[in-house]
Parts: structure tokens; sequence; C-alpha cells
């Protein structure tokens, strides 16, 4: 069982999708954390209704801190993936680790105002993340090399929709 943190600024919107949805489809072979370096008070509404809308569980998800991450008792982890928008100026947190790292940046959903642009806005990041956990729960990642699953990450990272990130 590989365990894999996505982190963002708030922990609300970008990285609760990526945590649902990599426990939902990695199920058996990977674990899915999220965090955030500002976390937020809770998870933004808007994703979690996108996420009842594609019939995914929403028990017990909630914005956290990374240092949730780094003490002692934490999950060992094996990648760390963010997926804050550098392009529209966001600062994506740093990890002070050793895990493998990736960016799949993803535009914010939470910046959407009004609510048909709030719903459009999280099925387009839904999607997406969809996309790249798919792509990635079809890796061999226990028989590849550090090297090789780093490529194959990046590479998810560039998937359609893509972000420049860090």
């Amino acid at each position: 069982m590989k365990n894999i943190l996505i982190l963002c600024t708030g922990n609300s919107a970008r990285s609760i999708l990526g945590e649902a949805l990599i426990n939902h489809h990695g199920a058996g072979h990977l674990r899915a954390y999220s965090a955030g370096s500002f976390p937020k008070d809770q998870p933004n509404p808007g994703a979690l209704a996108v996420l009842v809308r594609n019939g995914l569980l929403i028990d017990g998800y909630r914005s956290k801190s990374w240092n949730e991450f780094t003490g002692d008792g934490a999950p060992q982890l094996d990648i760390v993936i963010t997926v804050c928008d550098n392009a529209a100026g966001e600062v994506c947190p740093i990890f002070p680790d050793k895990q493998i790292k990736a960016h799949w940046g993803i535009e914010d959903p939470a910046d959407a105002i009004g609510d048909a642009a709030i719903v459009a806005a999280f099925d387009k990041a839904f999607g997406e993340m969809t996309a790249r956990v798919t792509a990635l729960c079809a890796l061999d990642i226990d028989a590849m090399e550090r090297f090789e699953l780093q490529q194959a990450l990046n590479a998810i990272g560039q998937m359609e929709g893509a972000t420049k990130g860090a």
C-alpha cells in the first residue's frame, strides 16, 4: 500500500477531490490523504457537492494542516502531489520531506462566482482530477523504479487541463 498526500494551500477543494478519488479508485493499493499549508475551516461545499453528484462518499473529509503529516505518529508518505494553480499566481506549498513529489496543477474551482459557474468549475476540476487519478491507478507503482515513477507522475501532471506549476 502506497500512501499519497495531496497538498494545496487551503485543503478545501482540489486536494479534497484528489483524496476522495484516489481512495475510491485506488482502494486496496493506494491510500490518499490531503492537507494544506494554510487550511480553511472546512471543505468547500462545491467540492463535497461534486463528490456526491458523482457517487462518492463525503463522510470524514475535513480541511487539515500538513503538520498532521510531519510529526510522530503520522503515516509514512510515499508520494506528495501538489495541485495548486501557479499560473494564477497561487503559491504551492513545498513539503519538506524526501518523498517523490509531483505537481498536478488544476485551476481552483473555489474562485468561481455564481451557482452555475461554481457547478461548472467543480465539474471541470473533478474531471481533470479523475483523469489524473485514473492514469495513476493504471501504473504498476510497485514495479517502478523511483526515477520511472517520478517521470510518470510528472507526465500525469501535464495531462490536458494542467496548469504550469512548481
